[in-house]
């Protein structure tokens, strides 16, 4: 091993390589979760960018700055963007940085896999952003893809779609293979399991999820391409196939998928929430078991997304419990954090303010998941605004607050400065009002009746979407003032100290890193 190690890095690394060769063939887990970190924030410019053509559009009745089509296409590729380009990849980009440092490893275990997991995503969305300009235009049939509207009645750049998916999930699985070989093996002497921080053992259980759903979505995209172009009908049912196969399989990642997004951000909130309350976490274990428990009842509610193709009612009932049970772990999860801030010494630097609005919004979002489980009022709420409200509450809130919150957190132990506080708590409190601003009011038009995914709607939603529209174009403005903040602590401000947080216990994350192997001349001694 370590012989191999050596001898890859002497072509490119005797003294520290220089321009883009040390970024295009970089082992370094540091260089590689940057890149991530700054891929994502582009992805997520250019799908919140998305996002506010469809907010133009609703900002009132009538059709006034785009053609339904061109909306259709939007409403898709923000959600694919926004889930696979932003999320995604960012909370994979704080598992490079920070696994690493926080079991003690000298890198990932498998770095030069790590790199060319990285390396497929810009390809795998030009791929996706380049069936803008295809002739019928991007994909239109919403980021669920559902068949036989994906299969029959979709634009030519459908398999391009599928091919940039494909490219897009192997390095998924790539990420997660990286992420459990590491923690496994990779841990200092004397790391057991139940040592580890939790931010490791949320990626750890996430990379497991990984490696199950990623091949699911692989599946029903190949199922797509099979009956597009060599005359299949897995989902026409004119050839005996089933549409609601396509949804059944779909749902099966798909539900997972949506904890792959959150269980990293459960992380994040366990390891800044202690420092800032000058606690230790409360119920560590329980931490432990319940983010495990949300992992395994994760597999068994995908059809509550299904509650009005005419499931039997057994199964609807099934799925009912199934999801309210869900709720428990989480439920749990959140009285940590609350017992963990109770009587605790607070500060409200800007990480913990982002922490606790993740906290208190999460919850929001949880509980109109609660109201959406339940089954004979879900054929009220399906397909209305009111789903998206709870969907965006628990992604804004949930995903991108914490990942912004491990941003603002972990700043000055990456750049070596403290980033301008006053402009952080600028920029949380213009997200927070911007975020309740765009989501809160779907709440009302969902339960009023709204349908989702229109370009237009009936006069008496009006009000409620131009606040919508308001609050959304300032929640996206107020993530450039985010940018100006990065990129001015990376170019200086005052020096970080080595314990940036006074923290009672300490921090987990100050276990030193070692070096990275390709700045040795001599390979490391591999034990």
């Amino acid at each position: 091993m370590s012989a191999v190690v050596g001898e890859h890095h002497d072509d490119h690394h005797h003294g520290p390589a220089k321009g883009l060769t040390r970024w295009i063939f970089t082992t370094n887990h540091k260089d590689i979760g940057s890149m991530y970190l700054w891929f994502s924030f582009i992805m997520f410019l250019i799908g919140g960018s998305m996002a506010l053509v469809i907010r133009a559009e609703l900002f009132e009745p009538g059709m006034q700055i785009v053609v339904p089509g061109f909306f259709n296409q939007m409403t898709t590729m923000h959600g694919l963007i926004m889930v696979f380009g932003a999320v995604m990849p960012a909370f994979v980009g704080l598992a490079n940085w920070l696994v690493p440092m926080m079991v003690g490893a000298p890198d990932m275990a498998l770095p030069r896999m790590n790199n060319w997991s990285f390396w497929i995503l810009p390809f795998a969305f030009t791929l996706l952003l380049s069936s803008l300009f295809m002739e019928g235009g991007a994909p239109n049939f919403g980021w669920t893809f559902y068949a036989p509207l994906s299969t029959t009645y979709a634009p030519p750049s459908v398999t391009f779609f599928i091919f940039g998916v494909h490219m897009m999930g192997i390095s998924s699985i790539m990420g997660a293979i990286n992420v459990i070989a590491t923690i496994l093996n990779l841990r200092a002497p004397g790391m057991t399991l139940m040592k580890m921080p939790l931010f490791v053992w949320t990626w750890l259980i996430t990379a497991f999820l990984l490696i199950a759903v990623m091949p699911v979505l692989a599946g029903v995209v190949t199922m797509m391409l099979m009956d597009i172009h060599f005359g299949t009908s897995f989902f026409s049912a004119a050839g005996g196939g089933d549409p609601v196969l396509f949804q059944h399989v779909f749902w099966f990642f798909g539900h997972p998928e949506v904890y792959i997004m959150i269980l990293p951000a459960f992380g994040v909130a366990s390891q800044i929430i202690p420092t800032f309350s000058r606690k230790k976490l409360f119920g560590y274990p329980s931490m432990v078991y319940a983010t495990a428990s949300i992992a395994v009842l994760s597999f068994i509610v995908w059809a509550h997304h299904m509650f009005a193709v005419g499931l039997p009612l057994a199964g609807e009932l099934f799925f009912m419990y199934a999801t309210m049970l869900i709720a428990v772990p989480t439920g749990v999860k959140v009285f940590n954090w609350v017992s963990t801030m109770f009587r605790g010494s607070l500060t409200f630097e800007t990480p913990m303010l982002f922490a606790i609005a993740f906290v208190i919004l999460f919850t929001i979002g949880g509980f109109s998941g609660l109201m959406l489980a339940i089954a004979p009022v879900d054929f009220q709420y399906h397909d209305t605004y009111f789903v998206v409200a709870h969907f965006h509450y628990v992604l804004v809130p949930g995903a991108i607050f914490s990942i912004f919150a491990a941003a603002y957190y972990w700043l000055p132990k990456w750049t070596g400065h403290m980033y301008d506080e006053a402009l952080g708590k600028a920029h949380f409190w213009l997200s927070f009002i911007g975020l309740n601003m765009t989501f809160f009011p779907m709440h009302f038009v969902g339960l009023a009746g709204m349908p989702r995914r229109i370009p237009d709607y009936a006069m008496q939603f009006a009000d409620f979407n131009r606040i919508s529209s308001m609050g959304a174009f300032l929640f996206g403005v107020t993530q450039l003032l985010f940018l100006f903040i990065v990129l001015k602590c990376i170019r200086g401000g005052k020096q970080a100290t080595a314990q940036v947080w006074e923290g009672a216990e300490g921090l987990e994350w100050t276990l030193p890193s070692p070096a990275p192997y390709h700045s040795f001349t001599e390979p490391p001694q591999v034990k």
